[in-house]
């Protein structure tokens, strides 16, 4: 595990970051996978864990985390889509997540647990779902290092990006601490990947575009040629 301030400062200095989503990947074959992301130069895997509840699809937990931490010490980004984070942050902070982001339509005061979380030695990071105004996690970015924007309804891969989330990204990048990333998930591929750097995106959270390409370096790579090419045409309009 790695504390906070590190990795995440290093994420910054090294962006744009694609955070590949293991949520699509072959869990068959999860150590091959993870070995390949490495050798792909991943800086960080994306864990998305799912209750039933909060979303309607069940993923995983604990002791695949705990698994994930043993075969790698890239970052783990978890990402919490369940009711009741609260009971169970410790729990995924020991098994080896190195952050822990919580959704504000389940923590509607989210302070007391992105302050825990970081007293574990984790990243606080809020999320927030496409229908949710931004309004809704504007008082608490700044005890946020990583602020996650869905761009799909959270519960399955492959869904469509939605375009309106970010007008919610503008706005953040406007109010967040310079040292907080804003990140993105859901439909994040060639066509969407430009628009959504534009807005100020840093870290891009992509599962299925990263795992049904034949070389996932040659992909990640790819969408990190569209981000700076894009990047440099939006500032030469400027």
């Amino acid at each position: 595990m790695v504390q906070s301030e590190s990795w995440v400062r290093n994420l910054i200095q090294d962006s744009p970051i694609i955070a590949p989503s293991l949520l699509a990947a072959d869990f068959a074959n999860l150590e091959q996978e993870v070995r390949k992301l490495e050798a792909a130069n991943a800086k960080v895997l994306h864990v998305d864990v799912m209750d039933g509840h909060f979303v309607p699809n069940i993923s995983i937990g604990v002791p695949v985390v705990a698994a994930l931490r043993k075969i790698t010490q890239l970052p783990l980004d978890v990402h919490l889509m369940i009711s009741e984070p609260e009971k169970y942050i410790e729990a995924f902070r020991n098994a080896g997540a190195d952050s822990l982001l919580v959704h504000i339509e389940v923590v509607p005061d989210p302070v007391d647990i992105l302050k825990k979380i970081r007293d574990l030695g984790a990243a606080p990071g809020l999320v927030l779902n496409p229908s949710t105004p931004v309004d809704a996690v504007l008082p608490f970015v700044q005890y946020a290092d990583i602020i996650l924007t869905m761009s799909v309804q959270p519960g399955f891969g492959g869904q469509a990006f939605r375009p309106e989330v970010l007008d919610k990204v503008r706005v953040l990048k406007q109010n967040i601490r310079s040292d907080t990333i804003l990140s993105i998930d859901g439909g994040i591929n060639q066509e969407t990947i430009a628009e959504s750097a534009q807005a100020g995106i840093q870290l891009f959270v992509a599962g299925t575009s990263v795992f049904e390409a034949e070389d996932y370096q040659k992909r990640i790579e790819e969408f990190k040629a569209i981000i700076k090419h894009s990047n440099g045409t939006h500032q030469s309009s400027d």
